[in-house]
């Protein structure tokens, strides 16, 4: 048995499926600040409806998530202790902030929110929801902070065989950050859209007796989704431009560029040592999976929004089954993406300064496999819940009572708070 494989099929599948929770969360809420803004705006009751059906979803999602969230974070003391020791110190304070906006700010935040349906004034419970929302993706950029560390390290000296931060603004200046974080947020937005417009179509199917609530959210999602698809192509381009600079190995695998690759093989080989640096093949095929799911989202982006003209997305029928079909295709591109950017770079950790071996905690093979069975045992038991869940709540439709009273029922002069 090999010890560093498991290690690395355990950490591939506990970030893949928690990053599915988290673009969800990160689409969802975006949706959520933007009905509750219109509820608040206009006192229309029906984007107040709107709010309670999908904020029950994104509850149950964040809920789950936040779980998966702690499982995949035990990893890194388990089975990666010679990452920890040599660079903890200079992306551990990324990974802190990221810990402390999520499982405390954003958590209580969303406490606040859940039970102050029918407390809090109108104004201060939306103030609420958007602090949630920037929180949230507040907790997403410290994410990305750490692991663009991995991916070109900056910002840090070596000394006596430990690394430590020395300039705080190169880690957030770091090249492959920021267009990795846009393409996340832009990516989110899309998983969110074909969530809402999925499950809104879902009910159309059935008849549903909701044509107010269904038919607003999705006309949003899918006036949302040609945006979110254009960003997402359009930082993850740029994203190529930075891999070529950064890890030009990674972008040799994805251009198929055999020769150029071999090159650079060599060139690694007389700088680091015998080994073998070239990513898997199929990191270049996932990435063609990828691009060209972006560009076929794209298509069919822009004739879901000529069809929003009388209705037409819903008069045809066939569009909504469509929307049905295709809740999963944005989940299955976002994990190929994680493994493009993450296998990419092997067999680097930190990318030049670490190898995944070098990373590994010094621990028997058992030992490592009955971890990885346990923690994707408890993943996807996870999964399992909260697509339960979700599906119970979402095939209930809008319930009136969700959150508990209403907002409409705040005493007027608290709802000018």
């Amino acid at each position: 048995m090999d010890a560093l494989l498991f290690g690395r099929l355990q950490f591939a599948t506990t970030s893949s499926v928690h990053f599915l929770f988290v673009s969800l969360s990160l689409g969802l809420v975006a949706f959520l600040i933007a009905m509750q803004t219109a509820y608040v705006i206009t006192g229309n009751a029906v984007f107040e409806r709107m709010v309670k059906f999908w904020g029950r979803l994104y509850v149950i999602n964040y809920g789950v998530g936040i779980i998966s969230g702690i499982v995949m974070e035990f990893q890194f003391g388990l089975n990666w202790s010679g990452l920890t020791a040599m660079f903890g110190d200079v992306f551990g304070g990324a990974l802190a902030l990221e810990t402390l906006v999520a499982f405390f700010v954003e958590a209580t935040l969303l406490g606040a929110w859940i039970f102050g349906w029918g407390v809090l004034g109108r104004k201060t419970h939306l103030a609420l929801l958007w602090l949630i929302g920037i929180t949230a993706y507040i907790s997403a950029f410290w994410i990305l902070t750490a692991n663009a560390f991995l991916q070109h390290p900056v910002g840090h000296e070596v000394s006596g065989g430990r690394g430590r931060l020395v300039d705080f603004g190169a880690l957030l200046n770091n090249p492959n950050l920021w267009d990795a974080f846009s393409h996340v947020v832009f990516v989110s937005l899309i998983v969110g859209s074909m969530f809402v417009a999925g499950v809104s179509a879902w009910h159309f199917i059935r008849r549903t007796e909701h044509v107010q609530v269904f038919g607003k959210s999705l006309r949003m999602a899918l006036a949302v989704l040609p945006f979110a698809v254009f960003g997402t192509i359009h930082f993850g381009m740029l994203q190529v431009v930075v891999i070529g600079d950064t890890q030009p190995l990674k972008r040799a695998v994805i251009d198929a560029d055999t020769a150029g690759a071999a090159d650079l093989q060599a060139q690694m080989v007389a700088r680091f040592g015998p080994g073998d640096y070239i990513p898997p093949d199929w990191v270049g095929t996932l990435f063609e999976v990828m691009l060209n799911g972006g560009f076929g989202l794209m298509l069919l982006s822009m004739l879901l929004a000529v069809l929003l003209i009388r209705s037409w997305v819903i008069r045809l029928r066939v569009p909504l089954y469509l929307l049905v079909a295709l809740i999963p295709l944005p989940f299955a591109l976002v994990v190929a993406g994680w493994l493009v950017r993450e296998v990419g770079r092997q067999p680097w950790t930190v990318y030049q300064l670490l190898t995944t071996e070098q990373a590994m905690s010094d621990l028997p093979p058992a030992a490592v496999l009955g971890s990885f069975v346990a923690f994707t045992t408890v993943l996807l038991v996870l999964a399992a819940v909260n697509y339960t869940l979700i599906a119970r709540f979402a095939g209930r439709g809008p319930q009136d009572d969700a959150f508990g009273t209403s907002l409409d029922a705040v005493a007027p002069a608290a709802t000018t708070v």
